[in-house]
């Protein structure tokens, strides 16, 4: 994987970089840590300059949130009901739940957006729900712009203090990717397990 993302970043440059980071939030694997990480060991080997590297990296993550905040408006909600009726065991939920969570998203689905961003996988399947319950598209690219910057700012200038050292970046980044994905799936298998409709 990191062999990939750096030979793309050799082809395209910034606009490497931007591709990316869509593909990242549209399938969440390609780890966002990694991608940002080597633009600032590039960053420190004179190769780019920051600026347009998190520009570039933030404009990508709004383009993949972007992606699921589309599919998310034209499915909406409403017509989510009857598959939430029929397979709500395997996803652990019922209507009430889509309903609440449709109410929340109204009055504060602006900062969950926010906060969702420094989260691996959940900062992509957040988009869904923010498109199916309608949130004005304003808003929901001025909240992830601002959490994807941040975040992608902190992941470059990492990648800057490591330099040329970017094995040592995969080497975390790649067991607690993996970690957290193994732990979603036991806590979603034990949710199913113990999942018992309410009434």
């Amino acid at each position: 994987m990191t062999e990939f993302i750096i030979n793309l970043i050799a082809w395209g440059g910034y606009f490497g970089i931007f591709l990316l980071m869509a593909l990242e939030n549209i399938v969440p694997p390609v780890p966002s840590e990694v991608i940002m990480g080597l633009g600032g060991i590039a960053v420190a080997r004179g190769h780019m300059a920051v600026v347009p590297l998190i520009a570039a990296g933030t404009v990508g993550s709004v383009a993949g949130n972007y992606f699921w905040y589309y599919i998310g408006r034209n499915i909406g909600y409403e017509r989510f009901r009857p598959f939430v009726e029929r397979h709500g065991r395997w996803l652990t939920i019922e209507w009430s739940d889509i309903e609440k969570v449709h109410r929340f998203f109204v009055k504060r689905g602006g900062w969950v957006i926010f906060v969702f961003r420094f989260m691996p996988t959940f900062r992509t399947i957040i988009s869904l729900p923010a498109g199916m319950t309608y949130m004005p598209l304003w808003k929901f690219v001025i909240w992830t712009a601002a959490g994807s910057a941040i975040w992608n700012t902190v992941l470059a200038y990492a990648g800057i203090l490591l330099g040329s050292r970017f094995q040592q970046l995969d080497r975390y980044v790649g067991p607690v990717s993996v970690a957290t994905f193994v732990i979603i799936a036991l806590a979603y298998g034990w949710r199913v397990l113990t999942w018992k409709p309410k009434g």
